[in-house]
């Protein structure tokens, strides 16, 4: 991996985290959600113009990925209303690579390699530490959430075959940020239209632009497991900024998930 790809990757990491902390130390998050759901279209839109290609084809996956992308976005805010970020971020996105091979093992009929059931099982062991032996409020959720990524990336990985990035991401990202600003309500829409909520969505555009430039100069696996980084600064940054519980065991168990994650991404 180059430098210039590896800081991208590295770049990407760090945005999802910190607009994940700017979004989990709001008071209202499902409504700066969907005004940062908003933003994110809007930003997006110039770029998916300038790129445009979509065809019939992409259709399907494109309504089935915005569903789940709904799903994704209303649990994940509802996660963070409730629960700390250093227990739902490193659940989420490391269970969600797991899940996401389990699926296509069961729907493909893919043979696990044995790289693959190491990165398993070491994602097992980084959870059980992250989570604790008692478990931990909103472990359950956050178990959801990740089923919600692992769908639409399995979705993805065949809708984008039929559409350049821009327009297909846009598309999808369309549905939900019509959807979930209903179900927030226009008062509470009004009042989390603050600077945070744009600062939210255009990082969460740009960080998806950045994996992009990445990818050009890298491999998908290696970018992937560069980009998983983010669960450890998340969980770091919700020990500096959150002052949430963060010891060595939770810590710890967030660098394994990273560890299992890179595994199956460069199996």
């Amino acid at each position: 991996m180059s430098a210039a790809a590896l800081g991208l990757a590295l770049a990407a990491a760090v945005l999802h985290a910190l607009w994940n902390l700017l979004l989990a130390r709001e008071r209202d998050t499902e409504a700066t959600t969907a005004v940062s759901l908003a933003v994110f279209v809007a930003a997006l839109a110039p770029l998916a113009a300038a790129t445009w290609r979509v065809e019939g084809a992409a259709v399907p996956y494109i309504l089935g990925s915005g569903a789940l992308e709904l799903a994704y976005v209303a649990l994940l805010a509802a996660a963070y209303r409730r629960f700390e970020l250093s227990l739902v971020y490193p659940l989420a996105r490391g269970l969600a690579p797991v899940l996401a091979l389990v699926i296509v093992v069961a729907v493909v009929g893919a043979s696990p390699s044995g790289g693959e059931i190491g990165g398993v099982i070491a994602v097992a062991i980084g959870i059980l530490l992250v989570r604790g032996a008692r478990g931990g409020r909103g472990a359950g959720l956050a178990i959801v959430i990740a089923a919600a990524i692992a769908g639409y990336t399995v979705v993805d990985r065949y809708g984008i075959r039929h559409a350049n990035a821009a327009p297909y991401l846009l598309l999808v990202m369309l549905g939900p940020a019509v959807a979930y600003p209903l179900s927030v309500g226009r008062v509470r829409f009004r009042a989390a239209a603050r600077p945070v909520a744009g600062v939210i969505g255009i990082a969460s555009a740009a960080t998806y632009l950045l994996v992009l430039l990445a990818l050009r100069l890298a491999s998908a696996p290696s970018v992937s497991a560069v980009r998983e980084t983010s669960v450890v600064i998340a969980v770091v940054l919700a020990g500096l900024f959150l002052q949430e519980p963060v010891g060595p065991r939770r810590l710890a168990g967030a660098t394994i998930v990273v560890a299992g994650v890179a595994l199956l991404a460069l199996s």
